[in-house]
């Protein structure tokens, strides 16, 4: 059977000791293992790592430039390649996948700009004779842990700016869908990239707590659920390290009495079903403001859902495929069941849903519940599954508190033609991204992603600026070049002032 392994210093190396399946989602079946990693492998990891980040940080920012410039071209060659490999571990389709590289490449292409996003400042004369400059240096070795439910964004989300800065980088993939990380790396390679600027290590908890507690990575960034978030950013802040870690999501999307129903509807199926909802950006809930819109939209949602087209990955029509594997089918499930224990209406029951030829396949259909309320649990936690609940809002003061009173802050859209509405409401939002008709609010690669609340710990966000502050480090120059000799010795040891 096919392994899948470490890439250390250029090479996929066979790592060895424990292994973990990779399923194939359309059909249940298992097509290959992935090696689990330990702290040995890390050490070898860092051992090309200090290798080679010394001189990577020497090459100047234009060359480095060029680098990003060639792998954003071969992933660009290989994206068919690269979509298929994906969508045959995660399941998602096609289109889909190929968004995943595309909304990564994004970053790669603000990377491309580094010389421009790492010039300092400078004051000429801050004082008599005294110049002031600032200068953004790399922090040597960064480590990213990802999810599996964006394996090429998010990790180009992450070593694209790590790298450009001048760092190198080690990758812990999700060993749900490790493949397409491992050809980035060895893309990157092909780029120009020194062995051991980019490496991957495959593992699980064991890889993860090793990368917290190492002392020679400066900086960590995580995506995934909260609670795992909460405890990357305790034991890697308590180990000295800068971390920025994002959770998990519960969207909320505010349907205003004036909203274009057909639009919105539209817009729901994309993003609540989209990617069998397996995105933390997904919208899962909507909130139509008073019973006159939320019997209308469910009147125009039910017959929409019922016509969305589940299928296998590479089936063009498909809007969405299954779910990355049986545990997560069975968690999604479970919620569903959770929310008619509750007392939700369940319009829809996406349970039970086989696809001819597939049936060992994760395939879930879609599901729609009304009538949820904010004391359901099923409500409070994220499904993270291609379900869509109606929590119905009397008025816009209660739509309003709904997703800023819940405890994920991720992101939010509002669905009017009302000027004013949108403006109070994205002033007086407490989530971190909000859409204006846009369903999934997801920022372009020269702004930053990052939610509030518990959707994200740390201070600085994903990617644009925010990402090269936090991958960077900032060296502040005093100078002052005096005319003649060595000067007054009476001031020779003051502290110079500006005065």
């Amino acid at each position: 059977m096919r392994v899948i392994d470490h890439v250390i210093a250029g090479a996929e190396g066979a790592g060895a000791g424990r292994r973990s399946d990779v399923f194939d989602p359309n059909s249940g079946a298992v097509q290959a293992q992935v090696t689990l990693g330990t702290a040995a492998d890390l050490d070898r990891a860092i051992a090309a790592a200090m290798a080679a980040q010394p001189g990577w940080a020497a090459t100047n920012p234009q060359r480095r430039a060029r680098v990003m410039f060639r792998f954003k071209e071969l992933v660009e060659a290989n994206m068919d390649a690269l979509a298929h490999m994906l969508s045959s571990e995660h399941g998602k389709v096609i289109a889909d996948s190929k968004g995943d590289i595309q909304r990564g490449l994004e970053v790669i292409e603000f990377a491309c700009g580094i010389p421009h996003a790492l010039k300092g400042e400078y004051t000429q004369g801050a004082g008599p004779g005294i110049d002031v400059y600032s200068m953004r240096m790399p922090l040597g070795i960064g480590a990213g842990i990802t999810p599996f439910n964006f394996p090429a964004m998010i990790p180009m989300w992450m070593f694209g700016v790590a790298i450009a800065c001048g760092n190198a980088f080690i990758l812990k993939p999700s060993e749900r869908d490790p493949s397409v990380p491992v050809r980035l790396a060895e893309l990157m390679l092909e780029a120009g990239a020194p062995e051991g600027i980019l490496q991957v290590v495959q593992g699980d908890k064991e890889m993860v707590d090793a990368i917290l507690d190492h002392p020679a990575i400066g900086a960590v960034s995580f995506v995934g659920s909260s609670d795992i978030a909460h405890y990357v950013y305790q034991r890697g802040v308590a180990a000295g390290k800068r971390v920025q870690a994002m959770g998990g999501a519960k969207n909320h999307g505010i349907v205003m009495p004036d909203a274009d129903l057909d639009q919105v509807v539209a817009d729901l199926s994309g993003a609540a079903f989209g990617s069998a909802g397996e995105r933390c950006m997904a919208l899962p809930v909507v909130v139509p403001v008073g019973d006159k819109t939320a019997d209308a939209l469910r009147e125009k949602l039910i017959p929409a859902i019922e016509a969305l087209r589940v299928g296998v990955s590479t089936d063009a029509e498909a809007q969405y495929g299954p779910v990355v594997n049986a545990a997560h089918k069975a968690r999604v499930e479970n919620w569903i069941q959770t929310g008619v224990d509750e007392g939700a209406e369940l319009v829809i029951d996406g349970r039970g849903f086989q696809l001819q030829g597939h049936e060992q396949g994760f395939f879930i259909g879609p599901s729609l519940f009304d009538r949820v309320t904010p004391a359901m649990k099923s409500y409070q936690e994220e499904i993270f599954g291609p379900v869509l609940q109606i929590v119905r809002a009397p008025d816009f003061e209660t739509a309003l508190r709904l997703p800023s009173e819940h405890q994920y802050g991720n992101g939010v859209a509002i669905f009017t033609r009302n000027g004013h509405a949108a403006r109070e409401f994205a002033a007086r939002v407490n989530v971190g991204m909000v859409g204006i008709n846009v369903p999934i609010p997801v920022p372009v690669a020269y702004h930053s992603f990052g939610g509030w609340k518990r959707s994200a710990f740390g201070d600085v966000n994903q990617h644009g600026m925010e990402g090269v502050r936090f991958w960077t480090k900032v060296k502040t120059v005093t100078q002052r070049w005096p005319d003649g000799g060595v000067g007054d010795a009476a001031n020779a040891f003051v502290i110079p002032t500006m005065g």
